[in-house]
């Protein structure tokens, strides 16, 4: 085939690829538009759609909005019309109220008028009166008053003359008193080295000016003072001295030194009173530890119980018939000692048996029974053999005896109590009473602590406040007074008083 003719034909086919192209375009361009122009359309019909659907919407919150509102004002003219009711209700029934006090006021303006002339009519009878009574008797008013004075002088005489022979008599047997009490006072003074201290202790202060901090404004630091160490705190016109006062040696100790701290340190409110007592009831404790160790060491016992050293120091804050307990168990423990040393019995027995003879009363308090047994029974708790525990038991007679060494304690015991000065009246009615007054108390539901003061005037109740509530306080109070009363027998009265006290504690870090 020729070159040109396949040129030609090569170029045709080319023109003819162009020509499809250009009509393909077209018709692609073409359909593409007529589907831009139906979204379009189909957009703007949906856009007007949610137009109307929108302008709906609007309007039914626009109608829901408008008939809340209706109805809101619907219920204020309701609650006002009701006021204006109840308004016009009070005004009619003060009206109501005004008028019999007014009725009430001109009747007592008429009776306050009658009672008035009344009275007049009265000093014109009582005038008259005496003139009849003046004519009748032939006195004048002056005459029969001075006849009626001379009567009543010469019976005043006689009166007197009773009161007067009654009052030499009672003088008498007063004066009588005062001097065995004088008498008594001083031979006490004289021994005042053997005779300690029963239910009170004075602290020295630098100053009475600082008297007001250790009361507080108020009285809240006294009064927090006394409810944590659960004594009572007499502040009086003792120049540069306030007193302590308890029953139980042990809290009035604590009180003492916890007051001493305070009044050096300078920071004194309740926070700060509650930490120095609780610091000075660890002291005391350790003090007690400490004199039962050295009581064992003097008297040079050994292989005692912990329990029993812990017992034995408790005896240096009681003390019996006004002696000290503590002194006391170590005198009769070397009296014992020497006396069996001289008669030839063991005298490590007699010492140990000395030493431990009253170790019941550092509990007697706490547990009904002769102090006597409730030792016995604790020594043998304990671990010691018979022979101490018939030395216990036996020593002021409960019990009979076994052997020389008990009847050596017992003589002992009575020795070193017998010494002039070395004792004074018995207090231990009056601590078990106290003791029991605390008990009673303490019987009740909810009761955090107890403490009996004022000598046993007053018991102190500090109740749970997460348990009594304030009207449960009162009822508290009544309960107990009536178990008082029916459970104890005491001379006057005795104040009950509950404290419910709510606090909230956090800390600043």
């Amino acid at each position: 085939m020729e070159p040109g003719v396949v040129i030609l034909g090569l170029a045709a086919c080319v023109i003819a690829g162009f020509a499809g192209g250009y009509v393909l375009r077209q018709y692609l361009s073409t359909s593409k538009v007529k589907a831009a122009r139906s979204e379009a359309e189909q957009i703007v019909a949906e856009a007007e759609t949610k137009q109307k659907e929108m302008l709906l919407e609007a309007k039914e919150e626009g109608l829901s909005i408008l008939r809340e509102g209706e109805q809101d004002l619907k219920q204020r003219r309701r609650r006002a019309r009701k006021q204006e009711e109840r308004l016009q209700e009070r005004q009619e029934a003060l009206e109501r109220r005004v008028e019999p006090l007014e009725k009430r006021e001109r009747s007592l303006a008429s009776q306050e008028a009658r009672l008035k002339h009344k009275d007049d009519e009265l000093e014109a009878l009582v005038g008259k009166r005496n003139e009849e009574l003046q004519a009748v008797a032939s006195l004048t008013r002056d005459e029969a008053k001075e006849l009626l004075l001379k009567g009543i002088e010469e019976d005043s005489r006689q009166d007197m003359a009773r009161v007067i022979r009654e009052v030499e008599q009672e003088t008498k047997e007063t004066a009588n008193r005062q001097a065995r009490k004088i008498i008594s006072e001083a031979i006490q003074r004289y021994a005042s080295d053997e005779v300690a201290e029963i239910t009170v202790s004075s602290v020295e202060l630098p100053s009475d000016e600082l008297k007001g901090r250790i009361i507080g404004r108020g009285g809240r630091n006294i009064r927090a003072l006394e409810a944590a160490a659960g004594v009572d705190l007499i502040v009086d016109d003792t120049p540069e001295a306030v007193t302590i006062s308890s029953f139980d040696p042990v809290r009035r100790e604590v009180a003492r030194l916890a007051l001493t701290k305070l009044i050096v340190d300078g920071r004194i409110h309740p926070g700060r009173i509650e930490q120095v007592v609780a610091k000075s009831k660890g002291e005391v404790e350790s003090i007690i530890q400490e004199e039962g160790e050295k009581a064992v060491f003097d008297v040079g016992v050994r292989g005692m119980h912990p329990e029993l050293v812990k017992l034995l120091g408790r005896l240096k804050y009681r003390t019996s018939y006004g002696q000290n307990q503590l002194e006391h168990t170590l005198q009769t423990a070397h009296l014992a000692g020497m006396m069996a040393a001289e008669l030839g019995a063991d005298v490590e027995l007699a010492k140990e048996g000395g030493l431990l003879h009253d170790i019941g009363k550092a509990v007697s308090h706490e547990v009904e029974g002769p102090h006597a047994l409730i030792g016995a029974d604790i020594v043998r708790r304990y671990g010691k053999g018979p022979a101490i525990v018939d030395i216990v038991g036996s020593h002021h007679g409960e019990e009979e005896a076994h052997s020389v060494e008990a009847v050596l304690v017992a003589a002992a015991d009575a020795i070193s109590g017998a010494r002039p000065g070395a004792r004074r009246e018995s207090l231990e009615r009056y601590v078990k009473r106290i003791k029991a007054l605390e008990e009673v108390a303490s019987s009740f539901q909810g009761i955090g602590e107890c403490y009996a003061i004022q000598a046993g005037r007053e018991i102190r109740i500090v109740v749970k406040p997460e348990k009594i509530d304030d009207l449960g306080i009162l009822r508290l109070s009544k309960d107990v007074a009536r178990k008082v009363e029916e459970n104890l027998a005491y001379p006057g009265q005795i104040k009950v008083t509950v404290i419910r006290e709510t606090r909230a504690v956090d800390y600043a870090k």
